[in-house]
């Protein structure tokens, strides 16, 4: 027996196969002949996991004294060189895997897996559609798919209940106007309308149960009282107290939804919702397409999420590109100087690409780390800007400019 020989390992269609450095087939364990199967296998291979036909090949070549095993995926041979205790070497696009993949129909017939070459094409697209399968059962199964959907629902809700709000406050201000500028909170407004009705109801004891100031409850009692609405019957008022409660039903269905994602970033996405918040995490993660797209996206990209619209705008007609996008919702973006917010949109999208990344590819926790980071950027940001001699403002200097051309 000679020892040191190499063997090339190969997966395909129909199996494993092994073949010496001069081509000649060695070995083989071949897949059942189910398309279902092979589809299963073939997954595995392209994740680079050793197989059970991988493995007792090895096993066999490995007796006959076959010590070093060749494969096109260095990952694959990584594998099997820890797990397998053998010798691995990689060798992309041999062409030994090459003369198996264009004369397969032949090699199929000669190992008997298939009883003619013609038998081939129909076996490879009936094993692509099974992967195929896999893939998208795979990508609606991940987690993120979940977040995305989530916040959309959270979107498509807001929507509606703005659009209720409006409603319900336009219909009962036909009967009691003056509740509109009274109560700016539409739950509360919903609140009052479906429990009270009229507004002969509205007083003070029966607004006691709320949580109103005292003053508040003397204006809404004075405001019911001198009211200048309209008298309605109480089928109208049913009907308004309808929609209330419907518009509370939805609003109760938004809590549960937040309070589902801020769950669901936690488990999915825990150092972007660190440095965000869950929902403009959420957000975040559903204008990338997911969260393994946004951890592979740049930082300025990042920055600019949400804000498509006006960056084609600059890109066509010369405008001034967009500092941030959706990270505008960000309190530290929102509440720093006009001039500011570019800087730190673009400190934010830094800490964000790497929270991302973390999440995605290393699974540790370095949250409060990056929002540590990032407040100290924040600041340094404004110490900077803060130490700048300030500017003339855009009419003192349109002023000065207009001396000047006078003297001359």
């Amino acid at each position: 027996m000679v020892k040191g020989l190499k063997a090339f390992i190969i997966p395909s269609v129909i199996g494993v196969l092994a073949f010496r450095e001069d081509g000649e087939l060695i070995g083989k364990a071949l897949f059942p002949k189910d398309p279902g199967e092979i589809a299963k296998r073939l997954e595995r291979v392209n994740l680079s996991e050793i197989i059970g036909e991988v493995k007792s090949l090895i096993g066999e070549l490995k007796s006959e004294g076959y010590e070093t095993f060749v494969f096109e995926d260095a990952e694959l041979a990584q594998n099997v060189r820890e797990e397998l205790k053998v010798n691995s070497e990689v060798k992309a696009q041999s062409s030994i895997a090459r003369d198996l993949r264009e004369n397969l129909g032949e090699y199929a017939v000669k190992v008997q897996f298939l009883e003619s070459p013609s038998e081939l094409p129909k076996l490879v697209h009936e094993v692509s559609m099974e992967l195929s399968r896999i893939s998208v059962r795979k990508a609606a199964e991940r987690r993120d798919s979940l977040v995305v959907q989530a916040v959309e629902a959270l979107d498509d809700l807001d929507k509606t209940l703005n659009l209720f709000a409006g409603r319900m406050r336009e219909w009962y201000g036909l009967h009691f106007p003056e509740l509109n500028r009274l109560i700016n909170n539409h739950e509360i407004y919903a609140k009052l309308v479906y429990n009270l009705g009229k507004r002969e109801n509205f007083s003070e004891e029966n607004l006691s149960k709320y949580d109103f100031p005292r003053r508040k409850v003397s204006r809404v009692v004075k405001a019911a009282q001198t009211s200048m609405g309209a008298e309605l019957y109480d089928g109208d008022i049913e009907q308004i107290q309808t929609l209330c409660a419907q518009y509370l039903n939805l609003y109760e269905a938004r809590k549960k939804i937040e309070r589902y994602l801020e769950d669901m970033m936690e488990e999915e996405a825990p150092n972007v919702s660190a440095l965000t918040g869950p929902i403009l995490g959420a957000r975040l993660i559903a204008l990338a397409g997911g969260l393994e797209n946004l951890a592979k996206m740049p930082s300025s990209t990042i920055q600019v999420l949400g804000a498509e619209k006006a960056l084609f705008r600059s890109l066509t007609t010369g405008a001034r590109p967009p500092k941030h996008g959706v990270l505008f919702q960000h309190a530290l973006v929102h509440g720093a100087k006009r001039s500011l917010r570019g800087k730190i949109s673009r400190a934010l999208a830094g800490k964000i690409a790497i929270a991302a990344r973390t999440d995605v590819f290393s699974g540790g926790y370095v949250g409060d780390q990056l929002k540590k980071a990032l407040l100290e950027k924040v600041e340094e940001i404004k110490k900077k800007d803060s130490k700048q001699k300030p500017s003339k403002k855009k009419g003192e200097k349109d002023k000065a400019r207009r001396k000047r051309r006078r003297r001359k």
